[in-house]
């Protein structure tokens, strides 16, 4: 099947949308671009946690009609595919078993990944599958992450996979199943610091490079109760507010200098690279394919083998380095369209696997 697949991820980089001929277990981006969310949009969902529910609600609508017509200006002059397999926006993540939500109140988790599949069918006339994560945290897993069932079809020539977005994750097998979860926050936190310097990511970790990894503040990231769960587990925006930020936004201080930030952002590196080293060791994973706008991190990377030695890091093509989450949504989408499983529990820990996705539209006939 020809599927776009749509990404949107807590990094708030832009949409990623890829144009791919998918079958359960090769493809063919055929087209690929990633458009850049305006200031107002950005500012919008940085802050929509905080909004009314009627302000959440238009949100939900309006990205979804925004979705659509990115969508039809992207596929100008290109074929059309049957479907559209959407992510959306994540908002909320607070899934109920061995998460960071550890102690809530919750007696069923929820995900809320916003951006309408029925108004980017309505925009573009195509059947679209969206709200992958929902079916997964009903039946008492994480929601996430998704990716891993394309690391085991499409990469699983690698012990590891690992995506440096807006959040880390890994994925690798482990007794015969495939394990992943999130390891910390990665480009969300990166992000935000290089922003403090009037740039929007810190290109190749230059400015990280040039600060100091501070002990005091490293040690308190690493402290953190996350990283002492076993998975499955994930992490969401909730998480990184609430716990993680705090710490780094009380070592930069109320105004803090350039040197400052760049200490922050060495620091917050250096932990990054030791929360990933820590599974490599562990799982005495020997190749590791990384993707996601991190892996143009060449600092990071540098750290992250002087703590794995023996690790042999893959970094591919950039369009698989920049487009695999869309990629991979797209292979979601095409095995929900066809009744095949799309989520893992080995993953999750949900009761069982399941075909995930909500479909929008009418599906073309088949006659």
């Amino acid at each position: 099947m020809k599927i776009l697949g749509l990404m949107s991820g807590t990094s708030l980089d832009g949409v990623d949308l890829a144009l791919c001929n998918m079958t359960e277990s090769g493809y063919r981006v055929l087209a690929a671009e990633t458009v850049p969310y305006s200031a107002e949009w950005r500012q919008r969902l940085s802050t929509l946690e905080d909004a009314t529910a009627l302000e959440y609600a238009l949100a939900h609508v309006e990205l979804g009609h925004l979705f659509g017509q990115m969508i039809n200006k992207f596929l100008e002059g290109k074929e059309r595919p049957e479907a559209i397999a959407s992510h959306g926006h994540t908002i909320f993540h607070q899934p109920v078993n061995g998460n960071a939500t550890k102690g809530s109140s919750l007696v069923y988790g929820l995900t809320t990944q916003i951006g309408d599949g029925d108004a980017i069918a309505a925009e573009t006339g195509l059947p679209v599958v969206s709200n992958f994560r929902t079916l997964d945290v009903a039946l008492g897993g994480q929601g996430a992450p998704l990716v891993p069932i394309g690391d085991e079809l499409l990469f699983g020539q690698y012990d590891g996979c690992l995506n440096l977005g807006g959040i880390a994750n890994i994925s690798y097998r482990a007794e015969g199943e495939r394990i992943a979860y999130d390891i910390c926050p990665c480009n969300m936190a990166l992000n935000r610091m290089a922003a403090m310097l009037g740039l929007p990511f810190d290109k190749g970790g230059a400015n990280a490079r040039a600060g100091e990894t501070h002990t005091c503040l490293l040690h308190e990231l690493d402290a953190l109760e996350y990283y002492t769960m076993d998975g499955p587990k994930s992490l969401g925006k909730e998480w990184f507010v609430g716990q993680f930020w705090p710490m780094v936004k009380a070592f930069l201080g109320t105004t803090p200098s350039q040197s400052r930030v760049r200490d922050g952002l060495a620091t917050v590196t250096s932990h990054i690279a030791m929360q990933i080293a820590r599974i490599v060791e562990a799982q005495r994973i020997k190749t590791l394919l990384v993707t996601g706008g991190g892996a143009w991190n060449s600092y990071l990377l540098e750290l992250v083998g002087e703590y794995c030695p023996e690790v042999r890091i893959t970094v591919p093509d950039a369009l698989i380095v920049n487009y695999k989450e869309a990629l991979i949504f797209a292979l979601l989408g095409y095995l929900r369209l066809n009744g095949k499983v799309n989520t893992l529990a080995s993953v999750t820990g949900a009761r069982c696997d399941s075909v995930g996705g909500t479909l929008s539209g009418i599906l073309p006939s088949t006659n």
